[in-house]
């Protein structure tokens, strides 16, 4: 078969949280950014093609001969329009990474496994980070051409630095054992998205912070230019954040004394951010004190003894921390 390539209610009102991102990448520039940015492709196919890797997308603007249409584009285009250069999830042209079936040599009847592989760089991460990325696949609606499934995965491995990469064939998968998303693992032929769309994994299981890579595997049975699936797919705007309570952005740049307090609570700036308010409210979320920018102290002297909730709201976030009163 010919292949053509193309969560504690008392204190809702103030316990939001704030996002830290650790590592992002957006897969623009050209193939070789990606080694000089640290990932590493590896093709592990069945008789691999060891020239073809994830690569950065690199599409021309077309003029149709015949109703045609670039991969990752919406629809076809008539005859003497133009095909544009396809955008990647955050909306440039040419900036997102793509694999297809052509990763092997085999012209088997019945296909091969495609095991290809595109590995980040070490990045440090504890219980709780959640790491996304988009992808989609590049469908070619173009009248006698048809789609076949593909199939992607994202892997961890919490060995960091001296993990070992796949290396020996289509079913290695060296020290990335752990599967975090597994993107159409039935091979349905509609299953895998033609639009850009969002997958998350939030990462739990580790007993502290952890270096771990991350690697996206192009994973199809069946596949290559003779096989019955495979296709191209495409992956964008990959990131790893950490979701910080509001006490956490607190204690990371504002910092209270004393607490327990009788008369008076002090507050620093530690990192002089810019305050556009200061809330004080009571275990019911009511507002007690309030005050517009920065002030460095707050009288509580004629409040009730208690548990008090103070709320510094910057353009950067907004913190939360419990106070006392005696």
């Amino acid at each position: 078969m010919k292949k053509l390539l193309l969560s504690f209610a008392l204190v809702v009102a103030f316990a939001s949280t704030q996002a830290q991102n650790l590592y992002n990448y957006g897969f623009s520039g050209v193939s070789a950014d990606l080694t000089t940015a640290g990932w590493v492709r590896t093709n592990q196919s069945t008789l691999a093609d060891a020239t073809r890797l994830w690569s950065i997308a690199s599409y021309t603007a077309v003029t149709a001969t015949s109703t045609f249409q670039n991969p990752f584009n919406a629809a076809p285009v008539a005859v003497g329009a133009t095909s544009p250069v396809p955008n990647g999830q955050a909306g440039g042209g040419n900036s997102f990474a793509l694999v297809n079936f052509a990763g092997t040599t085999s012209t088997a009847a019945t296909g091969a496994t495609l095991s290809n592989w595109l590995i980040s760089p070490s990045i440090t991460v504890e219980n709780g980070d959640i790491v996304t990325f988009y992808t989609r696949i590049g469908k070619n609606t173009t009248a006698n051409n048809a789609s076949f499934a593909d199939r992607l995965q994202l892997r961890m491995s919490t060995n960091g630095a001296f993990t070992a990469v796949p290396s020996t064939g289509p079913e290695d998968i060296g020290d990335f054992s752990e599967v975090l998303v597994d993107v159409n693992p039935t091979l349905n032929l509609t299953a895998y998205p033609s639009t850009w769309t969002q997958y998350s994994y939030t990462v739990a299981g580790l007993t502290g912070p952890t270096d771990c890579l991350f690697a996206f595997r192009y994973y199809v049975t069946d596949g290559g230019p003779q096989g019955n699936n495979s296709d191209i797919i495409g992956i964008d705007t990959f990131s790893v954040d950490r979701a910080l309570s509001t006490d956490s952005f607190f204690r990371n740049n504002f910092g209270v004394a004393p607490n327990p307090a009788n008369d008076v609570i002090y507050i620093s700036n530690i990192t002089d951010i810019a305050v556009n308010s200061i809330q004080l409210a009571d275990i019911n979320g009511r507002t007690v004190k309030e005050v517009k920018g920065m002030t460095n102290q707050i009288n509580v002297a004629e409040l009730n003894a208690g548990v008090y909730f103070l709320k510094i709201t910057t353009d950067q976030g907004t913190g939360t921390t419990k106070v006392i009163k005696r």
